[in-house]
């Protein structure tokens, strides 16, 4: 049975330069307290009634598919997702672009998906989200995860994806004070290359653990601090 999803039909701000229809996978394999997608992360309180079955979706994307320039496989994590390869084959079928957007804790599934050209992604961005050392700070409660660990499962797909040829993105999101600190740019800043890394400021609202949206947003200088130790390690954050 095909996956139920969330979709977005039109945007032009999930794909770089492109038009694009947005696809949402449920689950994941974290749980950061600051996450705004509850409905898809948490399965108990999965929104499936605002969910569509991923054929239906397709179907509507290849009516459209004159129109739009690309997808975006999102979530959730679209990598937990078993049919993933196929749903990428199928679309570039349809002689659209796809884009990833992965957590990166599943490099197997990303090494997969590289080894073919039918279902190599065309982006992929991924979310750096503390020091590879701090992951298991953001894993379900009571969960296991196999070793070497989820933040070496973060590095390898960073390498994967530093050496794959293929446009991409790194992603940051700049926490309320105390949270993501500079040590986290350091550790996160040898895993970039010369790719934008992106890092944008955490609002709080609709967060996974209530108790974050009553946290402010970081300061201006607090933003201008983080890029620059970014810089003193000869990396670049473009804020956003």
């Amino acid at each position: 049975m095909a996956p139920r999803v969330a979709f977005r039909k039109t945007s032009l701000i999930d794909y770089p330069g492109k038009l694009a229809a947005v696809i949402f996978f449920p689950g994941c394999n974290l749980r950061c307290p600051w996450c705004h997608n509850r409905g898809l992360v948490v399965p108990d309180e999965a929104d499936t009634g605002g969910m569509t079955g991923l054929d239906t979706v397709l179907e509507h994307i290849e009516k459209r598919s004159s129109v739009l320039g690309g997808v975006v496989l999102s979530g959730g994590e679209p990598t937990l997702c078993a049919s993933l390869p196929a749903l990428i084959e199928r679309i570039k079928k349809m002689n659209l672009l796809v884009k990833l957007d992965t957590n990166g804790l599943c490099p197997n599934v990303l090494e997969k998906l590289l080894s073919r050209r039918e279902t190599r992604p065309d982006f992929i961005a991924l979310d750096l989200k503390l020091s590879p050392g701090r992951y298991g700070q953001l894993l379900p409660p009571g969960a296991a995860f196999p070793e070497p660990g989820p933040g070496e499962m973060l590095k390898k797909t960073a390498a994967l994806l530093r050496d794959s040829g293929i446009d991409h993105e790194f992603r940051s999101l700049a926490l309320p004070a105390g949270f993501f600190q500079e040590d986290d740019i350091a550790g996160l800043a040898p895993l970039t290359d010369e790719s934008p890394w992106y890092l944008r400021k955490f609002i709080p609202g609709n967060c996974i653990d209530p108790l974050w949206n009553q946290h402010p947003p970081p300061s201006e200088e607090a933003l201008r601090d983080l890029a620059e130790k970014a810089l003193s390690h000869g990396k670049k954050l473009i804020l956003s």
